[in-house]
């Protein structure tokens, strides 16, 4: 769904305004319009969460005004810097996390910063993190503020063989091709008790993997790197030189109920760069 909006979840908060930046970078790439969704939960009949102002009382008119000003003024900012695009904001109601992935069906990527105030106070700074990119019907990007790579660093993706790993690759070349940079791809593996590696032919399964990208994008430098630790300690320490990290929303190691497994959930939490978790529709 390269054609369909990015949508940003927004609150006004310095990390949204990062993730937002991060999503109009990606839309003068892909052309994609995007939408700014600022989620106005009531979280009692007498306070609410909203933009950073004092608590009011429900139902609070003039809060909603600010929500519904502070929203407009984003789009209308962010289509001055970018007139090529096309911009839009809206406010919904409802938890954000599953107003967040309800839209996610109508959307081609899902973008948020690490954490809010207001409408997504907290939103990723623990579980509600994981129970977005668990069941977001599109990728979603995690981004924190001042940490991106350069734009000439590295996509790095990580794969272990499972098929949500391959369709992280899939994404992961397609993004490492579009910003014209190297594609660095990961397969951890755990030494034996001698310091061997494991099975002999994981080297040539994950490159046989490769291969149909490597005729897709003929132009594109693909790295394969097998390291020796643990998968999700090996993707954290590549984000540290990777202007993104892309994982599957599950692993060969996870368990067949999980829908966000343990390496994704590490990586979200402790990645030095944007981390796009992909899952298929």
């Amino acid at each position: 769904m390269r054609d369909a909006e990015i949508l940003v979840g927004y609150d006004g908060s310095t990390d949204a305004s990062v993730a937002l930046d991060w999503a109009l970078a990606e839309a003068e790439r892909s052309g994609q319009p995007v939408r700014l969704a600022y989620v106005f939960e009531w979280l009692t009949v007498a306070s609410w969460v909203g933009p950073g102002v004092a608590p009011g009382v429900w139902p609070d008119d003039t809060a909603r005004r600010q929500v519904d000003d502070l929203v407009r003024k984003a789009a209308a900012d962010a289509t001055a810097a970018h007139p090529g695009l096309t911009i839009t904001g809206e406010v919904y109601d409802g938890p954000p996390a599953l107003v967040l992935q309800e839209r996610s069906a109508d959307a081609g990527l899902l973008v948020l910063g690490s954490r809010g105030h207001g409408g997504f106070g907290g939103l990723l700074a623990g579980s509600t993190a994981v129970a977005v990119a668990a069941h977001a019907h599109c990728p979603v990007v995690v981004v924190r503020d001042g940490t991106a790579g350069g734009p000439d660093a590295p996509v790095a993706v990580g794969v272990d063989g499972s098929e949500p790993s391959l369709v992280a690759l899939g994404f992961a070349a397609e993004r490492a091709a579009q910003r014209r940079v190297s594609l660095r791809v990961l397969h951890a593996w755990t030494p034996g008790p001698d310091g061997a590696a494991g099975k002999p032919d994981e080297q040539a399964a994950v490159e046989e993997a490769l291969e149909p990208w490597r005729r897709t994008y003929p132009e594109l430098d693909m790295t394969l790197d097998l390291v020796a630790g643990s998968p999700a300690g090996t993707l954290i320490e590549s984000s540290r030189s990777a202007q993104l990290v892309v994982v599957g929303s599950r692993g060969r190691g996870g368990l067949a109920g999980m829908l966000l497994g343990s390496v994704s959930q590490q990586v979200i939490q402790h990645a030095g760069c944007p981390v796009a978790v992909v899952r298929e529709r």
